[in-house]
């Protein structure tokens, strides 16, 4: 595996590859590797010839300089763990080689920039749609990966992709869990002993809320999903919104859609550590 730092020498690797006639595979992440990450990059070798992984923690998407500061880098360990899957290149540039110049391009893809992330974090989504659009013109990959526990991510980018006629395909992956059910992130390395053990009410009372929906209301379901989570010490929800799969606007009634999933994000510690989880109440067959 190589570790490449400037997109020069990414361009150069990648074309060897084409030339090779070889699909390749890519999987953007900020770095702080675990297991969600490695099932994503796992696929990717499966399914191309090749796959680059970038690791690179992209301040544009950060509304919160804080939060950007507190955010993990563990390069060191995320070569290691990429290399031992089988990867081919491990992308790690500098600020300055992936924004020479202020990024000044706007994306928007109402509604789903607008609701719940989009609602909290200003900015977020526009910042994420800059790094993963140069990501996608420097590599030019046949597949991107991505996780689910982002999942208003995904409906971002797939709109992206769609308006800036990319020509790839957006592969979802599974939330992976610890077998406790607490969803993988890299935000979880912030959290002390006891924070992790009460940040497990969030799973909990997404899972217990699928049953419970069988026979309440989508509003029932909503708030007794909110009311357990902020009965637990320690926690709280910042939103909690049940929505179409595809649009992400937010459901009524459970009928209104074939496609029905639960978004929450939560404030976990004394210190907030920011968490987003999900569940889906219905998918398509």
């Amino acid at each position: 595996m190589k570790i490449l730092h400037t997109i020069e020498e990414l361009k150069a690797a990648v074309s060897t590859f084409k030339s090779e006639g070889k699909k390749v595979g890519l999987v953007p992440t900020m770095g702080a590797l675990h297991e969600g990450h490695a099932s994503l990059i796992r696929r990717s070798v499966a399914e191309n010839g090749a796959t680059v992984v970038s690791d690179f923690v992209n301040p544009t998407q950060f509304n919160d300089k804080k939060d950007l500061e507190k955010y993990p880098h563990t390069l060191d360990a995320d070569s290691k763990l990429v290399e031992s899957i089988g990867a081919d290149i491990l992308f790690a540039p500098e600020v300055s080689e992936m924004y020479p110049e202020p990024d000044t391009r706007h994306f928007s893809y109402p509604p789903t920039d607008e609701v719940m992330e989009g609602m909290f974090r200003p900015g977020h989504f526009n910042g994420v749609c800059q790094i993963v659009s140069k990501l996608f013109m420097i590599v030019e990959p046949d597949r991107a990966y991505f996780g689910e526990k982002d999942f208003q991510q995904i409906a971002v980018i797939k709109a992206m992709v769609a308006d800036q006629q990319y020509p790839l395909e957006i592969v979802p992956c599974p939330i992976v869990r610890e077998k406790d059910g607490l969803a993988l992130s890299s935000r979880n390395s912030l959290l002390s002993d006891d924070e992790r053990k009460i940040a497990l009410n969030i799973s909990r009372s997404l899972f217990a809320s699928v049953y419970y929906a069988k026979d309440h209301t989508l509003a029932e379901t909503r708030e007794y999903v909110i009311s357990n989570i902020n009965s637990v010490d320690g926690l709280e929800v910042q939103y909690y919104e049940i929505v179409d799969g595809d649009s992400l606007k937010s459901l009524e009634n459970w009928d209104d859609s074939d496609y029905v999933v639960g978004c929450v994000t939560v404030f976990c510690g004394s210190i907030p550590v920011r968490l987003i989880d999900n569940v889906k109440y219905k998918t398509r067959s």
